[in-house]
This record gives C-alpha cells, structure tokens and sequence, in this order.
C-alpha cells in the first residue's frame, strides 16, 4: 500500500488536484486562496507544490494530496488512494481487489460502481446516435441543444425497452448485485425479473470533479402523464445528491476565470445557459441548495449570482438559498426571472441582451433579503433577523450585516444587537484567529521531534544519536513511535494535537524544508551539549553527595572536566552559539 501511496504522489501534482476545487494565486513559492474546508474572505488557504501538501491558517487543515482528495470528496484513505491511483493510471488490483463468493479476485465496490457508470454512459450515447434515439433527438433538436453542448455533457438516451441496459451490463460483466446498486437497473418486487429503470428518457450524466461520471438523471420524453418527469440516481458510496452540483466538472474553470458563479435549478437550465455562453452555470440537481453544495462553489469564487423563477415558490427559495450563502461569508445576487418564464425561454425569446441587463439589475443578497421581508410582521422581521445572525459563521461580517439589516427591515441597530448572541467584532478589528492545539512538550522534545517530523527518514540517524531518550512525555512518546512505524504516512494516524504540531513543523511560517543537513548539524550540536551537560549535573551531584573518597572524586572530577569540554566543543560546533564557527570568524 505504502508504494502505491508514493507511486500516485510521484504522478499527480497537488497543484492540478487543487485547482479544481481552488481558486489559486501565486504568493512566493506557495499557491493560496480561499479554503474549500471552511467559509471565508481571505485567502488563508496555502499549497507548497514542491513539497506536495497543504495547510489552512483558519481552520489548520493540512495533509498531502491524498488527505487533500479525501476531505474534498468525503471518502475515505482507501476509497481515496484506489480513485487517484485510478486517475494516474496505476494498476491498483493487487492493493484493491477482494475474494467473491466463486474464490475470484472481484474489485472493490467503488471502483464497480464507476466501471459500472462507463458502461452505461456509453450505451446511453450510443442509444441517442442509433436507430432506438430518434425521439430523443427530436427532443434535442426541439429545445435547440448544439451538437456541442450534446457531446460536451455526454447527453444520451435510454431506449423504451425493458432490458436494453441490463443486458449490456452483464455483457460487459458488471455483477447484478452492483447494476442494481447503481439504480441503472431494479428488479420487480413480485416474479423478481431485473429491468431497466431508466426508460424513453433523455440522460444528463452527473460527474464529480474528477470528471468521473457517478450518476445519472433522466427526462421523460413522450411518457405517459402518470410518468416522473425526472428520475434520478439513488445515493451510493460513490454519489451523495446533495454533495453534487450539476455541470461544476465543465463549469468549473469558468468560474475561475470569471470569479462568479451562475447558480440554477435544473439540467436544460444549465445546458442553455452554457449554450448561450455562460459557462460559468451550475445546477443544484433538483434538490434545495444544501450546505455541501455551497462548499464546493466557494472553493472557486466567493461571489454567485442565483437564478429563480419569479413566482412565489421561486421568490422564497431565492430568500432561502440568499441567507445560506451570506451566513457562511459569501457574495451574491438574486435575479428573479419573467413570472411564467424560465431561463430557456428567457434567452431564446428575450435574448441574451435582455438576460445581462437582469443580472446588472440583480439584488444584492442581504437587500433582497430585506425586500423578501418586509411584507412580514415586524416580529416576524426581528425573528428572521436574529436567527441570521446567530448562524453568521464569520463575526467580522456581523457589523455590516446589523447595519444594512437594520436600515432594510426598518428596524433599530441596537434592538438587532441585542437579540445577537454571537460575540460582535468592533469595526477595524480583526476577528481573533483559532487557537492551535497546544503541544505541552519540554524543549528538548521540541527540538527532537520539530527534526523528525521535517525529515522522517533520518529518524534512524537520530536513534543513533540517542535522541528518543530524550523524550519523556506523552505526546512526544505518541507522535516519536508513530513516526518510527510510518514513516511519512504517520500523517494519517495523528490526532489533533498532534497534527497540530506536525503542521506548525512543515507549514505556515516554518522555513523550506532542504535535505536537512544544516538542521542535522545544529541539532547534534544541541544533543551532544545537553548529554554533556547533564553528564556534568550527574557528577557534581555525586561529588556532593558522596564526597571523602579519593579515587571515586577522582574520576568525577575527570568526568566533569571532560564534559566541561564536551559542551564547549559542542559549542563551538554549534552555528547557531555565540562564538559557534558560523559566528565568529
């Protein structure tokens, strides 16, 4: 494991991976911008290429590139590791591959799952081009959907019949138990024949920002009235809805480059839009905006312009999704498209002249807001307003907001204060930072492990030097052994504390980290002058103690003058000691 573990870190650059999920800029040597971990203004969120990991001043996130998948996705190690090994091409079925009940090497679920996703995309793609797919480009052609935006999105078509999908599946040797998992299939509650669950639709494949494809939706065309419209993929280890947003994996690099974001609702919401040139255009799948969503667009812009339809249910999702943004520390704007007019329309009839001029006009969130509310009661109003701000996540942002809300919601500052629990930061004052874990280690310790923590590998070297016997408390014991088993990878055993530790080491302001030779030199100065110093208190001690033995003084006082020499040529080999031979001449 522990190779292919460094195989995916020799092949993937941490930067690429990032990207995708980052908005970046170069600072020194370090990359940073907005952490996708937690919501915030400023770019606090840093990346060393050359060393390959990450590290967040606000809320201390840090790793590798593997770490930095496995938070982003919500997988775990192993789930992690097989899709970067995966993405690098590496053969991972020796690392991955269990035992079926038949005694042959089957691969892990995951990996399955996605295999299973390839096979049916391209029978759906197939479907759409073939004979079976005349309704579903006619319904193509009737929306006015570029041959472009069809292969851009991978759009396919999942013909009438009852078993087209199952039987290409086991042709392609996706086991049952797994084309049942997926959703591509389901079998029927009385004879238990297996079926087709998508049928007579359009397919919208949805992708994760490794632009795997991990499920897919579907829009009747031609269907009887008692028929879903839309018909989705069920959750699964590989897809979780409300994590995902429709069209982010071809969205994404506009985003960055635009540093905005159009946010909508459905699948041909988003599919015109792009047509139309707003690549930026995203999609909530269906579902109502959720707070995993709203991670992974701050990861690209902290500004997001919101698309609703402009009746009642439409204005109040608007309210919904604009307070969920602003709370966590983000921008936007609501437009609120023609009542009875959707996006589609809009551009089509109205054009894109028409569709700019909305979003120049939009609201900004926090006034939109105010405009939502004001046809409420003024308790009603203080109510809204005091459950904001007690959700506002950054409290530098709680001044401003009290303020404009105040003024929107016609309501007194101070009785908006009041009702504020949270603790309010004075203007021109920053918000105070989150305190590190603490690292209760002696100053010996400090300087043993702050070196093996930089360079694990030489951990042997400082064995030799005695170094571990050195360390007495817990922590230091705790992360020393874990060093020694894991080397590199002790990373992903540490807790808290000590990851806290670790990264104050190797991140923020800590200094470059070279082949250590420099660092080596100082630190077997300082081991070599302790020893000898506490050499030195062992002997004068034992003078003191025993004394009246001529021989036994004897050797004690030989044994402090020869310590006496040790720290003073340790000294002198110390760079960092006064008169040390980088100092003195």
């Amino acid at each position: 494991m522990r190779s292919l573990v460094q195989a995916v870190k020799s092949r993937l650059n941490i930067l690429d991976l990032v990207r995708r999920h980052v908005n970046l800029k170069r600072q020194g040597n370090r990359w940073v911008g907005p952490c996708p971990f937690h919501q915030e203004t400023k770019p606090s969120f840093s990346v060393n290429e050359e060393e390959g990991v990450f590290y967040c001043f606000g809320c201390q996130a840090a790793g590798d590139i593997i770490e930095f998948a496995s938070k982003i996705n919500g997988t775990d190690f192993k789930e992690t590791l097989e899709q970067l090994a995966a993405e690098a091409g590496l053969d991972t079925s020796a690392a991955f591959r269990r035992k079926g009940r038949d005694g042959n090497d089957r691969p892990s679920q995951r990996s399955a799952i996605l295999q299973a996703m390839k096979v049916a995309q391209s029978v759906f793609v197939d479907a759409l081009r073939g004979p079976a797919g005349q309704d579903g480009r006619d319904y193509v052609a009737s929306r006015g959907l570029s041959p472009e935006i069809v292969e851009g999105f991978g759009i396919g078509w999942a013909p009438r019949e009852w078993r087209n999908m199952t039987d290409a599946l086991r042709r392609a040797r996706v086991p049952d138990d797994v084309a049942q998992l997926t959703g591509l299939v389901a079998r029927s509650p009385n004879k238990g024949n297996v079926y087709d669950r998508f049928r007579g639709r359009l397919i919208f494949p949805i992708k994760n920002l490794s632009n795997q494809i991990v499920a897919f939706g579907g829009r009747i065309v031609n269907g009887a009235e008692d028929e879903a419209k839309y018909i989705n993929s069920p959750e699964t280890p590989v897809y979780k809805k409300g994590e995902h947003l429709y069209g982010l994996a071809q969205a994404r690099q506009a985003i960055t480059a635009k540093g905005d974001a159009l946010l909508t609702e459905g699948y041909m919401d988003v599919l015109t839009l792009h047509q139309f040139g707003y690549g930026h255009a995203v999609g909530v799948l269906g579902t109502a905006l959720t707070p995993e969503q709203i991670k992974r667009i701050s990861g690209f812009t902290s500004k997001v312009t919101l698309l609703f339809d402009g009746d009642r249910a439409g204005r109040k999702a608007a309210l919904k999704a604009a307070e969920m943004f602003l709370v966590r520390g983000l921008t936007c704007r609501v437009v609120l498209l023609p009542e009875g007019k959707d996006i589609d329309e809009t551009l089509r009839q109205d054009g894109p002249e028409a569709f700019d001029l909305m979003q120049r006009r939009a609201r900004e969130g926090l006034g939109y807001c105010a405009d939502a509310l004001r046809e409420q009661s003024p308790k009603d109003r203080v109510e809204w307003a005091r459950n904001f701000l007690k959700a506002v996540t950054m409290p530098e942002l709680l001044n401003g907001y009290i303020s404009e809300l105040a003024t929107g919601l016609d309501l007194a500052e101070d009785v908006l204060r009041k009702t504020s629990t949270r603790r309010i930061v004075a203007p021109g004052k920053p918000a105070a930072a989150i305190p590190a874990s603490g690292t209760p280690m002696s100053l010996q310790e400090r300087q043993v492990l702050t070196f093996v923590v930089r360079y694990p590998a030489r951990l042997p070297e400082l064995q030799d030097l005695g170094a571990d016997i050195l360390l007495v408390g817990g922590l230091a014991k705790r992360l020393w052994g874990k060093i020694e088993r894991s080397g590199e990878e002790a990373f992903r055993e540490l807790d808290d504390q000590e990851r806290g530790f670790w990264n104050g080491c190797r991140m923020g302001e800590a200094a470059p980290m070279d082949d250590g030779e420099k660092e080596f030199a100082l630190l077997k100065a300082y081991l070599e002058r302790t020893q000898a110093q506490a050499q030195r208190r062992f002997a004068a001690n034992a003078l003191r103690r025993g004394g009246g033995n001529f021989e036994s003084d004897a050797v004690l006082l030989g044994l402090v003058k020869q310590t006496v020499d040790r720290e003073k040529a340790a000294a002198r080999d110390d760079p960092a000691s006064p008169g040390g031979t980088s100092q003195g001449g």
